[in-house]
């Protein structure tokens, strides 16, 4: 589930910039995003029509002050409540105390499509990283035998610091 508000940027080739609240949120296919909370049923699909920002690949396409013609379709997964959040306000001697504070009340959606396209658009698979081979593991058998043939240090009792004199 979505732990904060904060979603980490895209690394997608397909991604786009929305307004959900008069905020501003950069997702791709697949993320999950909070935002401020929505007229909407958990488990129903909305679309949101106000992108600024849309990149397919190398393509870049800004809008004035929207792209035409474009919406993101989201998922609604539930209806929760922010983190409390507090302000206070104290002059010490002047009887000021001023306290505020709250939960905002949030709408987790999920991300399922930016202008009808999935997110598999304009993929290389000449790009796409192979995983690294991990380096092999050395034999324990040798760092047991190097162990064995380092030199030895005499078996002496270990040195105890001297004991300080009492004072009477």
């Amino acid at each position: 589930m979505v732990q904060s508000l904060a979603v980490p940027k895209p690394d997608a080739l397909l991604s786009a910039v929305v307004v959900s609240g008069g905020k501003q949120y950069r997702v791709a296919p697949g993320d999950k995003i909070l935002v401020d909370r929505l007229t909407a049923e958990p488990g129903s699909s909305l679309k949101l029509a106000h992108v600024l920002l849309l990149r397919n690949g190398d393509e870049i396409t800004v809008g004035s002050p929207a792209v035409d013609g474009l919406d993101v379709e989201v998922k609604v997964l539930q209806h929760r409540r922010g983190p409390r959040i507090e302000s206070i306000r104290y002059k010490s001697k002047k009887r000021v105390r001023v306290h505020h504070g709250g939960r905002a009340d949030l709408t987790a959606l999920e991300i399922i499509a930016v202008g009808g396209l999935t997110g598999e658009t304009k993929t290389d698979t000449a790009t796409v990283a192979k995983p690294k081979a991990k380096a092999p593991a050395r034999p324990r058998a040798k760092v047991a035998a190097q162990a064995k043939t380092a030199p030895v240090a005499e078996d002496k009792p270990a040195k105890r610091a001297p004991r300080k004199k009492e004072t009477k």
